[in-house]
């Protein structure tokens, strides 16, 4: 890329420091890695960081281009010192860091790193939400209330996301900024053609992805496709958390042995989300769903249970369906509407807001205003 006259041969780049607690298979951590692959290489000077880099699902994901740092810690507390070291050791101008604990722990390590060195948190849920299901939320909300404000930014993927970290946690609103995820909309293209390797299923084929957890609301999803077994509705599910074995041993009670298959961790989901008629999505709280962005990039709508952040998503999409409330009664009520109704496919210009290469460039200035560049 030939230098412009805004940006001179010989101007300095700014040095970046991506901080991740791994490269497991979340959201959060595509989307990093996505916007890392699109950051321009004139202006900036990336490297990315990792806590533990024992699993790494993601690893073909990383760009190859970039050092690369495994502090080999197996949690975000232990990998306190080691973080400073490695700040005070590569001098970046900026480290951004995503996941609330990994925050917040850089938060607590301010003081401690060097003074012209900007912290940036890239917030991943709705922050209230997340410390409500902590066994100990009091202790939480205090940590975040009074530590977050050291943060020189914080960028919040909605609005909601950002109103409800400036009402809550205090932190300051001209120091937030929302950008929401990116889509890589030629990726996932390239991704979906990938074959599945089994036929498909005369029955209408509904997907969900993500970790196994309480947050994702998978058991609700389940008890919704109980109540609605007069319809001819099969589940896959993608995904391996704590929840599992609960998550099998409900479906075998409510009957669904033969309706839904568990699939585990699935490197590459977007064949899965191409060839589905409907993932669903059925969080109690989120913060902005990328699967759901990647699930519209496929043409395939989207029925959610109505979070903040995924309202924001599938507004004005007539195909998609929103629930009236976060329940398996409700998310039932909406697998019906959809059902019943002319199931289209998504145009592509769902996502275009979404574009990678507008919302790199939006990372891009905000981080080079952060930096003084």
């Amino acid at each position: 890329m030939m230098a412009t006259e805004e940006q001179p041969a010989t101007a300095r780049r700014l040095r970046l420091l991506v901080l991740l607690p791994s490269l497991q298979g979340g959201g959060a951590e595509r989307v990093m890695l996505t916007l890392l692959r699109h950051l321009d290489r004139v202006r900036f000077e990336p490297m990315l960081a990792v806590v533990d880099g024992r699993t790494a699902d993601l690893e073909a994901d990383r760009p190859a281009d970039l050092p690369f740092f495994d502090l080999e810690r197996r949690s975000v507390r232990a990998a306190a010192i080691s973080i400073v070291r490695l700040v005070r050791r590569l001098r970046p101008d900026i480290v951004l860091s995503t996941l609330s604990h990994l925050n917040l722990m850089l938060a607590l390590l301010r003081p401690l790193l060097p003074r012209n060195v900007r912290v940036i948190g890239r917030e991943s849920i709705t922050l209230s939400a997340g410390i409500a299901t902590e066994r100990r939320p009091a202790l939480w909300r205090f940590g975040y209330r009074h530590f977050y404000p050291r943060l020189d930014l914080v960028i919040c993927q909605s609005v909601a996301m950002q109103e409800d970290l400036c009402r809550h946690f205090g932190m300051p609103v001209g120091r937030t900024v929302v950008i929401p995820n990116p889509v890589d909309v030629e990726r996932v293209d390239r991704l979906a053609a990938a074959s599945i390797g089994e036929p498909a299923s005369q029955e209408i084929q509904l997907v969900a992805v993500g970790r196994l957890a309480p947050q994702k609301g998978f058991d609700l999803l389940l008890q919704a496709l109980a109540a609605c077994r007069d319809l001819p509705l099969r589940l896959d599910l993608l995904g391996q958390g704590p929840e599992e074995n609960a998550l099998r041993s409900l479906a075998q009670c409510l009957g669904l042995g033969d309706r839904v298959r568990f699939h585990g961790f699935v490197a590459n989901p977007y064949p899965w989300l191409k060839r589905a008629d409907a993932l669903v999505l059925s969080s109690r709280y989120e913060g902005l769903p990328n699967v759901a962005l990647e699930a519209l990039a496929c043409g395939t709508p989207v029925l959610t249970t109505p979070t903040p952040p995924a309202l924001e998503i599938v507004a004005g999409l007539r195909q998609c369906v929103t629930a009236d409330a976060i329940s398996a009664e409700a998310l039932a009520r909406a697998m019906r509407r959809w059902h019943d109704g002319q199931r289209e496919r998504v145009p592509a210009a769902a996502v275009d807001r979404y574009a990678v290469r507008s919302i790199a460039q939006r990372y891009e200035q905000v981080l080079r205003r952060a930096a003084g560049f």
